[in-house]
């Protein structure tokens, strides 16, 4: 199956990612893509993005990244709601329950 997801370039501690279409078996960190479809630099605040080559391979059954998903919504090339990708805590246990469980 093909994915749209970021992947990370740019040396330590300067984050820099572009949007690739890749199989979704591919790790994110082999450096193997189909297509670059944009960019994202965090430091700087730019995104760009081939809105038009995004919607062609969506169109072909891609399916995009949480992250994707959100950066999208956000830029309006996509309509819907934002996908929480944050993950879910586990409510704190007191000391004291946690003597009464055992």
């Amino acid at each position: 199956m093909l994915k749209i997801r970021l992947q990370r370039i740019g040396r330590k501690n300067d984050p820099s990612f572009r949007a690739v279409l890749t199989d979704s078996k591919n790790s994110t960190k082999s450096g193997r893509f189909l297509e670059i479809l944009g960019t994202y630099n965090p430091k700087a605040g730019a995104k760009v993005f081939a809105d038009d080559r995004i919607k062609h391979w969506l169109s072909k059954g891609a399916k995009l990244s949480d992250t994707m998903h959100n950066f999208l919504v956000h830029e309006k090339v996509l309509t819907g709601k934002k996908i929480n990708v944050l993950p879910k805590k586990t409510p704190t246990v007191k000391r004291k329950e946690l003597k009464a469980k055992k």
